[in-house]
């Protein structure tokens, strides 16, 4: 719940964040350009999970995972807050602010999922589908509320509601976390002045092989969130400029479309959790999971490149997209749910929260790499199937390279599954 209202919040500003920046100023936007909206959209998203490397360290040394969850709700709020306010100075404050929250918050929520369970709990992968689809509820009401605020009244009036549903996220939170037993809680030993301090124990071998196919998994990661997270930025203003923008015979805002991936998630999450069960010990490896969450990305730009160049005889049907967040939608669950486990069954567990930053640090250059791929977006058919083809190979490549790695990166792994 907590998750899901602050996913809540994030995806109902980011179905229409790069909408602002390139609405002209006369309709309440800020007129930038696509290579100003590129970089300073790519530079927030990239900073959204890249805060979370200190905000899981911080975490694990000093707050715990509970508290540092206060911390970055607070920041969220208030960041929200400043957006609402308006004005290029106070943008970037506020997008400053709701990165740092998210950092302290999104590792956190998510590393004490894999502590209300046993190191060897077969239940976790399942437990982070149910969390996942949760996040996802959020993820697909958004852009349905927020995102029609922002693009049919005032951009301002969508972060004054984020802003106001962290506020009850954050108090459902605090009302809580009795739930939650011992999971998150700062554990510290007491030292006397005559007793000395624990030693230090140094990572094992096993461990230590362990956090090299983190790595491996880190590199993979970050490429398919470089294609997924393009449904922000060069699709979203594909949506805008390029399609119809009709819906059953409606005409819709583009930051609709934006609740599609989510709802697919909602949907087919316990569908995954299902069959990953029903499988048991027959299910493929974590990095077969990861190359076919790959190849979902590949086919989805496979598909908008075909949809773009039909453009050259009008805009398109919004189903064409539809079907491109559904193709992602599939890899995502492929991927994104068993990273998350993975990096709480790899992870010393000392190190738990940090490994996560990790992770999610992956998600980060994927954002960033987005954004940047985004600003090079031009309205026209053949820059436009030229870039999407570019994205879906890269994609495919790297389903290819890492089914070749399998058997390198289960031997990492040691006897993690």
């Amino acid at each position: 719940m907590t998750e899901m209202w602050e996913r809540f919040s994030y995806y109902g500003t980011r179905a229409f964040l790069a909408l602002y920046m390139v609405a002209a100023l006369s309709k309440g936007g800020l007129g930038w350009s696509n290579e100003k909206f590129g970089l300073v959209y790519g530079l927030y998203t990239f900073s959204v999970y890249a805060f979370g490397v200190p905000g899981g360290w911080i975490a694990d040394r000093f707050l715990g995972a509970r508290r540092a969850v206060v911390i970055g709700g607070i920041g969220i709020i208030i960041g929200n807050a400043f957006l609402a306010l308006g004005g290029e100075p106070l943008l970037y404050a506020g997008l400053f602010l709701v990165a740092l929250g998210t950092g302290f918050l999104k590792p956190n929520t998510t590393t004490m999922v894999g502590s209300l369970y046993a190191p060897k709990d077969i239940r976790r992968d399942r437990a982070y589908s149910i969390y996942y689809m949760g996040i996802n509820i959020g993820a697909f009401l958004a852009p349905l509320l927020i995102g029609v605020l922002a693009e049919l009244i005032n951009f301002r009036i969508g972060f004054l509601v984020a802003s106001i549903l962290m506020v009850l996220g954050l108090g459902q939170y605090l009302l809580q976390q009795s739930q939650l037993g011992e999971a998150g809680k700062l554990v510290q030993r007491q030292v006397t002045a005559t007793e000395p301090a624990p030693p230090k124990t140094p990572f094992t071998r096993e461990e230590w092989l362990r956090i090299g196919s983190i790595g491996v998994f880190f590199v993979f990661s970050a490429i398919f969130w470089a294609s997924f997270e393009q449904a922000g930025s060069s699709l979203n203003l594909f949506a805008d400029q390029m399609t119809t923008k009709m819906l059953f015979g409606f005409p819709i805002p583009a930051s609709i479309l934006q609740s599609a991936q989510p709802l697919f998630v909602v949907m087919l999450a316990p569908v995954m959790s299902i069959i990953w069960d029903r499988l048991g010990t027959r299910q493929p490896s974590s990095p077969i999971k990861f190359a076919l969450g790959l190849l979902g990305g590949s086919l989805a730009f496979w598909v908008v490149a075909y949809a773009a160049s039909l453009t050259t005889g009008g805009k398109v049907s919004v189903n064409w997209l539809i079907l491109v967040y559904l193709l992602q939608t599939l890899g995502e669950l492929c991927l994104s749910p068993v990273g998350l486990s993975l990096m709480t069954k790899l992870a010393p567990q000392r190190i738990t929260g940090l490994m996560m930053g990790v992770f999610f640090f992956s998600i980060a250059t994927g954002n960033l790499l987005a954004g940047l791929i985004g600003g090079s977006f031009e309205a026209n058919a053949a820059s436009l199937v030229s870039l999407f083809s570019w994205v879906a190979g890269i994609t495919l490549a790297a389903a290819v390279v890492l089914v070749l790695l399998n058997p390198f990166v289960k031997k990492l792994m040691g006897d993690v599954k």
